[in-house]
């Protein structure tokens, strides 16, 4: 078998290029051969070298007959120690983003922070997992000045798995909420996993950047050493920032200088403030944090804000929990506009908690007295029902019924897990 040292040599001849699917196969690039429970991707290795792969890494010996072959004994921890060893020879700082809710839209703000004083990359997308991660790794390059890592967790020991991957010098938990209660089984369950970054950098004399307005936070980092807090309440924490409006953009100041978001709500100020403040700490100088802030544009149907005529959608159509859709609901009810339109798509990964979790919320939607509310999903159909209201299966049912409404002064409020594909309801009616 090769050293890892041996294979990172491999891995650098190969312009520092790594790919787990034969479909996106970049000439002279590493193809790494991973199994699940309904695959063998072994059995792709001859097909990655002839669409251009110069090197697949397999571990199964059945298939190292072509040239090009590397035979190792386990493809997916041979892919995490690549990446860890990747990680070493860098040497530049990895901050890690961990949390419930936020933590795709705060690592592109970040990102968009600090690009643009540093050579900047970032998770693509959600590759926050045990695979997504070594593949963000792998595909940092020489000359990369700051490498901002989304940690995701579906059960505890999952972030202490990434940290030993990444092992991030900087680290920020987003919030700690109601997420895959199927795994993690209560709201303490999910603080006992987040925390797993705080007891990273506690063991390796990293620095936390910790919302002190946040309850949760503040005590899960009370034994840090390091920490950056910030704050919309607290004048003397290190990154103060001042909120005029959250609704329906994010306006604020910081460092008597006034910031214009295109994202809405108490909730997305939380992430925008994350970013603020590790952009301080980094010499990001406040023009250019603002710039930062105010050039990104929420897209991938996260915390979207569209307009068409006089219609106004929120479009937040890529994940959902109980805290998070809490939240947004909350920040909808707010808003001041002639007609309100709530859509709501199930929350999944809720396991036991599924029936308890959607009547709560369904509850708390049909108290805020919309216009209309309309549901879709097994668990949200089954409480418009007991609640002697219409609910419907798919996104595309209610589509039919906007289609008859008049849409003119209303403003849309549409959330729901990604299996949900809550977007559909706008087919036909909204260009996305």
């Amino acid at each position: 078998m090769l050293s890892i040292q041996q294979l990172y040599q491999y891995y650098t001849e190969s312009n520092y290029s790594v790919s787990t699917d034969t479909r996106k196969i970049e000439p002279g690039s590493m193809f790494f051969a991973l199994k699940g429970e309904n695959f063998d991707a072994n059995t792709f290795a001859a097909q990655a070298l002839e669409k251009g792969a110069k090197w697949a890494v397999i571990d199964n010996p059945e298939f190292t007959k072509p040239s090009g072959t590397i035979l190792v004994e386990d493809g997916l921890k041979t892919l995490q120690n690549l990446a860890n060893y990747h990680r070493h020879q860098l040497k530049i700082p990895f901050i890690g983003i961990g949390g419930s809710n936020g933590k795709t839209t705060t690592k592109e703000l970040v990102h968009s922070v600090l690009s643009q004083k540093f050579k900047t990359i970032s998770t693509p997308g959600n590759f926050n997992n045990h695979i997504g991660v070594p593949l963000t790794i792998l595909g940092i390059k020489p000359g990369t000045e700051m490498a901002v890592i989304e940690l995701g967790a579906n059960r505890i020991g999952d972030i202490e798995e990434l940290c030993q991957i990444a092992e991030p010098d900087f680290g920020l938990i987003t919030n700690i909420g109601k997420e895959h209660l199927e795994g993690f089984g209560s709201l303490e369950g999910v603080a006992k996993a987040e925390s797993e970054l705080y007891y990273h950098l506690l063991k390796s004399d990293g620095l936390a950047f910790v919302n002190k307005d946040d309850d949760w936070l503040s005590r899960m980092s009370s034994r840090l050493t390091k920490v950056h807090g910030y704050s919309c309440k607290d004048k003397l924490a290190e990154t103060y920032c001042e909120l005029i409006q959250d609704f329906p953009t994010i306006e604020f100041s910081f460092q008597s200088i006034s910031i214009s978001s295109q994202l809405s709500g108490s909730y997305n100020f939380e992430n925008i403030m994350a970013a603020v403040a590790i952009g301080k700490y980094s010499g990001v100088p406040v023009e250019l944090i603002k710039k930062g802030i105010e050039s990104y544009v929420p897209k991938n149907k996260r915390s979207q804000i569209i307009t068409s005529g006089s219609t106004m959608i929120f479009l937040d159509a890529y994940n959902a929990n109980p805290s998070s859709m809490e939240k947004a609901l909350e920040n909808f009810a707010r808003f001041n506009f002639p007609k309100k339109i709530a859509i709501m798509g199930d929350m999944f990964e809720m396991g036991d908690h599924a029936e308890h979790e959607h009547e709560l919320i369904y509850n708390y939607a049909n108290s805020l007295n919309f216009n209309h509310l309309f549901v879709a999903g097994e668990h949200f159909k089954k409480q418009a029902l007991a609640n002697g209201n219409d609910g419907f299966e798919t996104a595309k049912e209610i589509n039919l019924l906007l289609k008859d409404l008049d849409l003119k002064d209303t403003a849309i409020f549409i959330k729901g897990s990604r299996g949900m594909a809550m977007e559909n309801v706008l087919e036909g009616i909204i260009e996305l």
